[in-house]
């Protein structure tokens, strides 16, 4: 059995999936989370919670049990990432499946940002590790985070090769043209700004997924995969290569998110630290947790946008016409990059469940051979499906994205 650990790590948490991927089939996922807080009273401090899949009991166990899984609940003081794998283990060691009996073969990394020096999944050795750390300039919020947790695991997992999957690595395929932003160049290189491009797991799982689904060469295909979740972002991909997204140097820049702002002319900057007298502290703050639909409406949850304007709030039904105003934007725009389309696909969260978000995105599109059925779009169904008419010269498909199935592939590719 090939066995892959997957790893997602954050600053104050982390989350795993045990994977069989001979079945691509998850045996165990975990959180462990609140990573170096204090505990406040009796008892408290991190959790982590450990579900085991009722396949997976099933093979140590016996017969399936009658739930679809069991989770578990660990509550203790955890101080870093490095106790954090511990009670990992220990809840493996407790509850299953026995990491003696499914040992992994490899352990696979997200990291986020790759910058221009990783264009695909690659062997942590101590001078990648150097690398991820010297790429935090990049992105300090998330690469930090993440070699903690690659430290952690390899302390935890010492004889097994440890992989990092990159979120920008999918988007190094961008030509010169989508990447180079129109500022003097020898400033450009020397502080290394470009356009990097960020979900790449996911857009390349999607696109992959949505090819096969309808029986078509990948490489045949010009596709427009929406991954529309608390973060969000556009990619138009040919051939299975992407050649232009919607995130740029960081995970801002594009298409308005749960909390984060998206395309902004650059002068509101200038203009609020001028007279509003806001330090660039503020500024990130504001963009990156003040904006977006919860700039606009106070809420950053899609769901509760669409409970306030069904209500008749005015700011909610400002905040979900931006936010479909951006999506239809991005849509256009790559239609006439990739010169017509094949496929456009929708994923992740808002993505996967909200019909009224992908009715309205496409409403515009009929004069591409867009159309949807109605009663398709509708649906509340799992799994793969078409959302199109069968008029429809485009095929407008909603995927379910799989990050870590990804990852495990991934990391497979380079270790098998």
């Amino acid at each position: 059995m090939s066995v892959v650990l997957v790893v997602n790590s954050g600053s104050s948490s982390f989350k795993y999936q045990l994977l069989d991927m001979e079945h691509e089939q998850v045996l165990a996922s975990g959180l462990v989370e609140r990573i170096g807080e204090p505990p406040t009273g009796p008892g408290t401090g991190g959790v982590a919670q450990h579900t085991v899949k009722a396949a997976a009991l099933a093979a140590v166990d016996g017969p399936a049990p009658a739930v679809t899984d069991a989770t578990f609940t660990i509550e203790r003081e955890i101080p870093d990432h490095t106790a954090g794998f511990a009670v990992m283990l220990e809840a493996f060691a407790a509850h299953g499946p026995s990491l003696t009996q499914r040992p992994p073969v490899a352990v696979g990394h997200r990291v986020v940002h790759g910058g221009a020096r990783f264009f695909e999944p690659t062997v942590i050795t101590p001078l990648v590790e150097i690398n991820i750390d010297e790429l935090s300039v990049l992105a300090p919020l998330h690469n930090p985070a993440n070699l903690a947790g690659i430290v952690a695991a390899k302390k935890a997992f010492p004889d097994v090769p440890h992989v990092a999957v990159f979120d920008t690595a999918f988007h190094q395929s961008l030509a010169p043209e989508a990447y180079t932003y129109a500022i003097d160049r020898e400033v450009a290189e020397a502080h290394r700004i470009r356009r990097y491009g960020f979900h790449g797991t996911s857009h390349k799982f999607v696109s992959e997924s949505a090819a096969a689904f309808l029986g078509r060469p990948l490489g045949e295909l010009k596709q427009i995969v929406f991954h529309l979740g608390n973060g969000a972002s556009a990619a138009a991909i040919e051939g299975g290569r992407s050649v232009d997204t919607s995130m740029g140097l960081t995970p801002l820049e594009g298409l308005v998110m749960g909390t984060r702002s998206g395309d902004l002319d650059p002068a509101v900057l200038f203009q609020l630290a001028r007279r509003a007298d806001m330090s660039i502290a503020d500024l990130d703050t504001l963009l990156n947790k003040q904006s977006g639909l919860k700039g606009l409406a106070g809420v950053s949850d899609m769901r509760d946008i669409g409970e306030r304007r069904d209500a008749g709030d005015p700011a909610a039904q400002l905040a979900f016409d931006v936010y479909i105003h951006r999506l239809r934007a991005y849509a256009g725009a790559y239609l006439a990059q990739l010169d017509g389309v094949d496929v456009i696909s929708f994923t992740a969260g808002v993505g996967e469940n909200s019909f009224r978000v992908r009715e309205e995105a496409m409403a515009t599109l009929g004069f591409a051979g867009v159309e949807i059925d109605p009663e398709r779009n509708a649906r509340r169904e799992r799994g793969i499906r078409r959302i199109s008419s069968d008029a429809s010269r485009v095929e407008v498909l909603v995927v379910p994205t799989d990050e870590e199935l990804e990852i495990a592939r991934q990391t497979l590719s380079v270790t098998s």
